[in-house]
């Protein structure tokens, strides 16, 4: 198990925001134990909590990759099943790997098929690339929902991660109750509907579903 978290906001500097970053991120130690990293530009910032099982030094995340001069990077959560079978498929098409992980296998399959690849993918996952000469963040979530991405929009601010207590370390993100959220709970007993939250603002990634993220727009789909 793994944790992952990030901040995009397409109109303002987040360089000298890393410190909120890191606080998000430090909610997710009991999901990833066993070391943290983070990645940081002018407008997108992503931490990552790492549970290791395979390849300890070739998994390391955020993991970041160039092709063709255009620069990747994912923070990613879960198991893909079909690795290898990617991983053949993806050398036939001409890309070559560094490590064992399941991470680059995915990272390289949207490198080659773009949004397209989580046809591809058979496995329990959440993640979120962010592809940088585009400008464009990439967050999905397995068929199943087994691994969980929670989100919220503050203005121009997109905020993530794994677990809702990740977006309240986020000083834009309050921990406020919704009522609509509250009543689903009591309802449903205890849960919420796919897609929110008991908390007002704060959204949930529906299972299948993916969203991204431009200067333009937030789409989910």
């Amino acid at each position: 198990m793994c944790g992952l978290a990030g901040w995009a906001d397409f109109t303002r500097d987040l360089l000298d925001q890393t410190q909120i970053l890191k606080d998000m991120t430090d909610t997710l130690r009991l999901r990833g134990p066993d070391g943290g990293g983070s990645y940081t530009s002018r407008n997108v910032l992503l931490g990552h909590r790492r549970l290791v099982v395979v390849d300890p030094a070739g998994g390391s995340q955020p993991m970041i990759r160039e092709h063709e001069g255009r620069e990747y990077v994912i923070v990613y959560n879960g198991e893909l099943y079909n690795t290898e079978d990617l991983r053949r498929e993806l050398q036939a098409e001409g890309f070559s790997f560094r490590s064992y992980s399941d991470t680059e296998v995915l990272l390289t399959a949207y490198i080659c098929w773009g949004e397209d690849c989580i046809t591809k993918l058979n496995g329990i996952f959440a993640f979120a690339i962010y592809d940088a000469d585009r400008r464009r963040l990439f967050l999905a979530r397995d068929p199943l929902g087994v691994k969980p991405l929670f989100y919220a929009q503050r203005g121009h601010a997109f905020i993530f991660g794994s677990e809702i207590k990740t977006l309240l370390a986020h000083p834009l993100v309050k921990p406020e109750v919704g009522r609509d959220g509250l009543c689903e709970l009591f309802a449903l007993g205890p849960a919420n509907a796919p897609g929110s939250c008991v908390y007002k603002g704060i959204s949930e990634i529906p299972p299948a579903y993916c969203l991204t993220v431009t200067p333009e727009d937030v789409r989910l789909r």
